[in-house]
């Protein structure tokens, strides 16, 4: 019944579409991909000691049979698109497809860093990830350059509570910055919560740049409507002018903590090693012996008497040449 279209175990009664925890809830992803597809599904409960292979084609059952495979369910999907050869011409290059799907399998994998994640192509191991936090999970995917222009994001209020990171200034680029903001497990776009962390970061960046962010929001199911956009990543919260506030005002707390902080760079590979003087251990220098008594205003047997100024001024003046001479003589009578 799985694969059946609209069969769905998210919804008990009318209500529980106001509360929405899941990524879906009309029961239409595992018939659209098993149309499409050649789909083999594996799956036990706990509880068993056998469970169940499930093979289908194109909607079709092909078996369903015990097996042994561990607790849990493992899909197989190959060969998409096999009976609509029309809407496989309309995919694009492998690599595009494969970007396409490396995102997705990123958004995954960010919101549940308790989880391993792999992800395979041609044979060859994309991801291997393992269990971690947040930042770790961050930097795992996306490099150990960006842990270090992380800043931690942290606020509880009663209307929504958010966690996450967000860049520091010097890490801001024009394109290409990692922005992810993520709510109840699901990720979104979200424009006007962008303009938010711009906000927060004015006169701290140039003009059209951006930082790198991750945002985790989580707040009551029924606030947000999930089912705006057939693509399910716009959401419409429910106060999103008092979010928008608390958003820009954590981002700012942040950003204030950082520059409050002195920064100590402990990074000393390829720098000369400077030794530091100790006056205790160092012997080796010199000495300076220091006369408590010197005054230099003191009568000494070396200082010149003045007294005779008038003999010395005499003596000099009959040193002067007689062309010098005349000449101020001449001044004084003028």
């Amino acid at each position: 019944m799985a694969f059946e279209r609209h069969a769905t175990s998210k919804i008990r009664d009318a209500a529980d579409l106001f509360t929405l925890q899941t990524m879906g809830f009309r029961g239409e992803a595992l018939a659209s991909i098993a149309a499409v597809a050649q789909v083999e599904l594996r799956t036990r409960r706990e509880a068993d000691q056998l469970g169940t292979s499930l093979s289908i084609a194109g909607s079709k059952i092909l078996s369903q049979e015990p097996c042994s495979c561990p607790a849990g369910s493992n899909f197989l999907v190959e060969n998409l698109f096999f009976n609509v050869p029309a809407r496989r011409k309309f995919l694009k290059s492998n690599s595009t497809e494969l970007n396409n799907i490396i995102t997705a399998f990123e958004r995954i994998a960010l919101v549940y860093p308790n989880i391993a994640f792999t992800l395979h192509s041609n044979n060859t191991e994309l991801y291997n990830l393992k269990p971690s936090g947040y930042k770790q999970r961050i930097v795992d995917i996306f490099g150990k350059r960006l842990s270090q222009g992380l800043l931690p994001v942290n606020v509880e209020t009663t209307l929504c509570n958010l966690h996450g990171f967000v860049g520091k200034p010097d890490s801001a680029r024009k394109k290409g910055a990692l922005q992810y903001f993520f709510v109840n497990g699901r990720y979104m776009k979200h424009p006007y919560f962008n303009r938010a962390i711009q906000v927060a970061f004015e006169r701290l960046i140039p003009p059209g740049e951006q930082v790198p962010y991750f945002i985790y929001f989580e707040v009551p199911a029924e606030t947000i409507d999930v089912n705006i956009h057939p693509t399910k990543t716009e959401i419409k919260f429910e106060s999103e002018q008092a979010v928008w506030q608390i958003l820009m005002a954590a981002v700012k707390e942040a950003v204030g903590r950082f520059n409050d902080v002195p920064a100590i760079d402990f990074n000393n590979e390829g720098r000369p090693d400077i030794p530091i003087f100790n006056p205790d251990t160092h012997t080796s220098a010199p000495k300076i012996n220091l006369n408590p008594d010197y005054n230099p205003f003191r009568e000494t047997p070396h200082k010149r008497n003045l007294d005779n100024w008038e003999t010395i001024y005499s003596q000099i003046t009959a040193e002067e040449p007689n062309a010098l001479r005349k000449q101020r003589t001449r001044k004084q009578y003028n």
